[in-house]
């Protein structure tokens, strides 16, 4: 029986690209494969179908073959030569681990088929910075002490002595992983010889150990932008830890926390703060000042009969907005305190003022409530 095309076989067009390709293989394999179809011979013999597509076509090669000669470009004789497909009874050098990592390489650190091969890239780091108010507003350039592991000067991070090439993993052969038969299945991992890098260090350099890499503290300079937030993070590519044997350093993370003022409190670009105002200004009227979380002043006038909880609002008083030249407002609440350790000549004064009468003129909240709590009696009587 004739075989049926590659193309029809993945459910691509001839013109696919190997991204199409990829995509189609995985779905058709996941359909197919014996673990999910149990005891169907017909599902076994079409994943076997797809395997061996899929070979084929992701293989820039053994596709042009294909397309120029077809099937009998890997038939005994052909310009393929026998045993195209590793003997044509196994999966075509695929199998459930090779889908299982193309889905989810990248979270398991490999980064996909191929993924453990060469070194590995360093590891990001955190740091954390406690900064205050006035920094957050204006924002700040300071430098920053890190512990990390920076790439071995003396073997320019290779690992090797003298920083010569490393030769190539006899085990491997340079791919960074074996692969061996177990019954049905094509396992492959990476190569213990070389833990996946594909290269062997012979004679490993004295200083690092053949890591390519050494302990230190390294000075970093960080620009803290006006306006950043608590929890703002900022990333410093490359300023994590050197890879191993050469790879590519990870980053650092600073993540920002604003500590508690001991005036102002923030609400994104918003400030408020609460402010005593003694009793005679808040009966007569009068002014006092405020300080701004910029460091300077504003005077605030305060209206004949300001009560408790008033709130003023000073536009543009207010934070830094990250990345824009506005600012937030500020909001000052009113506290009006009750005077204490009165003398007896204001005790005086008190009584004069309060044997003048004109409560509900002088106090038409308090007033109005006992009003309504008269009623509530009254009404509980009946």
């Amino acid at each position: 029986m004739a075989k049926e095309d590659y193309y029809k076989t993945l459910g691509v067009d001839r013109d696919a690209s190997a991204g199409d390709i990829k995509k189609a293989y995985r779905k058709m394999a996941m359909k197919y494969h014996p673990d999910r179809n149990a005891d169907d011979k017909e599902a076994e013999k079409n994943f076997k179908e797809v395997n061996e597509a899929n070979d084929v076509l992701s293989d820039d090669e053994k596709r042009a073959a294909y397309d120029r000669f077809g099937h009998a470009a890997f038939e005994q004789g052909g310009p393929g030569g026998a045993g195209g497909f590793g003997g044509g009874g196994g999966f075509g050098g695929a199998g459930f681990a090779d889908i299982f990592e193309d889905m989810f390489g990248d979270f398991m650190g490999g980064g996909g088929r191929g993924g453990r091969q060469g070194s590995a890239r360093g590891s990001d780091l955190r740091y954390n910075m406690e900064i205050s108010i006035t920094e957050a507003y204006k924002g700040n350039k300071t430098n920053i002490r890190v512990p990390t592991s920076v790439s071995c000067g003396d073997c320019n991070g290779i690992g090797t002595d003298g920083g010569v090439a490393p030769d190539t993993c006899p085990a491997c052969h340079g791919h960074g992983k074996v692969r061996a038969q177990q019954g049905f299945f094509t396992i492959e991992r990476a190569c213990p010889t070389c833990q996946g890098a594909g290269k062997f260090i012979k004679d490993a350099c004295s200083n690092c150990s053949g890591s390519g890499r050494v302990h230190q503290e390294k000075t970093l300079s960080v620009t803290i932008p006006a306006g950043v937030e608590d929890g703002t993070r900022i990333r410093l590519s490359g300023e994590g830890e050197a890879g191993l044997n050469g790879a590519p350093s990870g980053d650092l993370y600073i993540f920002i926390s604003v500590s508690p003022h001991q005036i102002f409190q923030r609400e994104g670009a918003n400030i408020y703060c609460g402010v005593p105002i003694p009793l005679t200004t808040a009966a007569l009227g009068g002014h006092i000042e405020v300080p701004t979380v910029d460091g300077g002043r504003a005077r605030i006038t305060i209206p004949t009969g300001t009560q408790s909880g008033h709130q003023f609002r000073l536009k543009g008083k207010g934070m830094s907005v990250l990345r824009s030249k506005e600012r937030g407002d500020m909001f000052v609440q009113a506290s009006v305190e009750t005077p204490v350790n009165l003398t007896k000549k204001q005790k005086e004064l008190l009584k004069e003022f309060e044997s003048e009468g004109g409560a509900e003129q002088n106090n038409p909240e308090s007033d109005g409530f006992f009003t309504k709590v008269k009623d509530l009696w009254e009404d509980l009587k009946d």
